[in-house]
């Protein structure tokens, strides 16, 4: 099989370890506004849109409308990420490693105010032909918009396309549009098995992801 032509990563959960600081922002966000907090909230909120997570704290209880809730909470996340920036183990390296190799694109469903805080402070900005936040698609992780987006924007098809993912509605997200899906799980947050067997390929973590990965 021929190397892929380009490769889209997810950022979420691969390139930086947010998904804890996600749900620790949220859930204090949701308990200060009247809200209540489900055991399925944090899986079912992975992959969203923002206007698609703010609507859904809204549903919990949350006495704000939804764009109050965005704006709160994507402010604390930027505060966050300003005090520390919490990249997952090998991501500056395979994505320099990868970026000599194909055309590299971004699909992740935060907003876009946090995608260039978290490339600019990891100087990786520059590494990728296309970023797309999903507040700039219709539809939101499982729907495949998002990649497909990106592989329009990089001006390639989305079958030549490896998609690396961690969650399950990005795997899900990244098959619907056509793409190979490589998995990284998350040791926190595992996609569930039926997400898992939608990937090709299925990485212990972003050190063992290089060339010979996507051929």
């Amino acid at each position: 099989m021929l190397a892929m032509r380009a490769c889209v990563f997810d950022l979420d959960g691969v390139l930086v370890d947010s998904e804890p600081v996600w749900e620790e922002v949220r859930r204090a966000f949701v308990a200060e506004h009247g809200g209540a907090w489900q055991p399925d909230t944090q899986s079912r909120l992975m992959g969203m849109s923002t206007a698609e997570w703010a609507a859904y704290l809204h549903s919990l209880g949350v006495r704000m409308e939804p764009g109050e809730i965005a704006k709160g909470v994507v402010e604390r996340m930027a505060a966050r990420y300003r005090d520390e920036m919490p990249l997952m183990p090998g991501a500056v390296a395979a994505v320099r490693r990868l970026s000599a190799q194909a055309t590299l694109g971004l699909a992740s469903s935060s907003p876009r105010t946090l995608i260039d805080v978290v490339l600019d402070a990891a100087g990786l900005a520059e590494c990728f032909a296309a970023t797309v936040s999903t507040e700039e698609v219709a539809r939101g992780k499982p729907a495949p918009d998002g990649y497909l987006e990106a592989a329009r924007r990089m001006g390639v098809d989305p079958g030549d396309c490896v998609a690396v993912e961690d969650s399950s509605n990005g795997l899900r997200s990244a098959y619907a549009a056509g793409m190979r899906v490589i998995a990284v799980p998350h040791p926190r947050y595992p996609p569930a098995p039926d997400a898992l067997d939608l990937a090709w390929q299925v990485l212990p973590g972003l050190d063992a992801l290089d060339a010979d990965a996507l051929s």
